[in-house]
């Protein structure tokens, strides 16, 4: 029988100092953590287009920069197919900005009616807030610019991945046991087919959601339908916020373009129809399916994520406790942190099981 050589209160305590010091080098160290991950997870879902091309009789190191080049190909054509879109949009901006200002103009109007509160002073607050936004302007800014470096740093990181891949699989295996060799191929095996899947899914639900977001928006006569659903998809990959921000957009752009309020109620209409079929059958069935990680510790992920990484962390979060399950599930004393994960729920309460059974010892005694 397995006996505890430590009291459960230094255990704890030496796991939290572990879960601290952890939490606290990936914070520091982000710079390079977040590329590299963002790196690794490329690497593994073009993997496997690049052994067929070493399959096909290609050497190793063309094939990899053929799988990176048809990778930066789809890449480049969504951003031309974007560009082109924001570039005919800014056509017209000044005619959506004379509007804007109309429209501003009418509520400053109406909030003095209502409410009372001086249109000067109201300027004055929008001035006030627009000065304090500032800092957080220069933040994004800061941001873009560390994205921007990231995107130059990553291309490298996969390609290099990719050709010492075998090399970091045998450090894998030869830094454990040899009796553990076959747990730590089936760790990286589903790791490697979750990653796939999960992304692959990923995708696939980003592009129906934008078909079904471009379709509706035209239906309602919105301008730029395609570019606005587009866009709106995009952000619908980015958990719970990425909505939001989706819906805005469009019901923004019909509120400048069109007289009265039946076309934005339309567009909430049809993003709250597209966001019930995304959650209750894309998600679940596409996205969902392939990373088995319940709603509660999905939420609770992203939202560590968006505090540890931001953004970067949002999107991340998802595999990276899809992976850390994997591996829960594959170590006899993770395996109930592994359940918590996961999204079974059991049909029977444990403790229920035991105290009926102390109950009945203590009858018969």
């Amino acid at each position: 029988m397995h006996t505890k050589q430590y009291p459960f209160y230094l255990q704890a305590t030496i796991v939290l100092f572990g879960l601290i010091l952890v939490v606290y080098l990936m914070s520091s160290l982000a710079d390079i953590l977040v590329p590299l991950a963002f790196a690794a997870f490329i690497a593994v879902l073009l993997n496997r287009l690049c052994n067929r091309l070493i399959r096909a009789k290609l050497p190793k190191v063309a094939a990899i920069i053929v799988s990176m080049l048809i990778a930066t190909i789809v890449v480049a054509g969504i951003f031309y197919f974007l560009s082109s879109q924001i570039a005919s949009f800014g056509d017209t901006i000044p005619t959506l900005k004379a509007k804007f200002s109309h429209i501003v103009t009418d509520l400053q109007n109406l909030i003095n009616t209502k409410f009372g509160v001086d249109v000067n002073r109201q300027g004055k607050f929008i001035k006030d807030t627009v000065n304090n936004s500032k800092g957080l302007v220069g933040q994004t800014i800061n941001t873009v610019l560390g994205t921007l470096s990231i995107v130059f740093l990553i291309p490298v990181y996969v390609f290099l991945m990719l050709l010492y891949k075998t090399l970091i699989l045998n450090f894998l295996f030869e830094v454990f046991s040899e009796e553990n060799s076959l747990q730590v191929a089936e760790i990286l095996q589903e790791t490697k087919s979750a990653i796939q899947s999960y992304i692959v899914g990923l995708l696939t639900e980003t592009l129906i959601v934008a078909i079904l977001n471009s379709t509706a928006l035209l239906i309602l006569g919105v301008p730029y339908a395609i570019l606005i659903g587009v866009i709106g998809a995009l952000l619908n990959m980015l958990p719970y916020i990425g909505g939001l921000i989706a819906i805005a957009l469009p019901v923004l752009m019909a509120t400048v373009t069109h007289d009265g309020y039946s076309t934005q109620l339309g567009v909430i209409a049809a993003y709250m129809f597209i966001q019930f079929i995304d959650n209750n059958i894309l998600v679940p069935r596409i996205v969902s399916s392939k990373v088995q990680i319940n709603a509660l510790i999905s939420i609770i992920a992203v939202l560590l994520g968006n505090a540890l990484w931001g953004l970067s962390g949002m999107f991340l979060s998802i595999p990276f406790i899809a992976v850390l399950k994997i591996v829960f599930d594959r170590i006899e004393d993770l395996k109930p942190w592994g359940k918590l994960l996961g999204d079974t729920v059991p049909t029977r309460n444990i403790g229920h099981i035991w105290l009926r059974k102390r109950e009945r010892a203590a009858e018969q005694g």
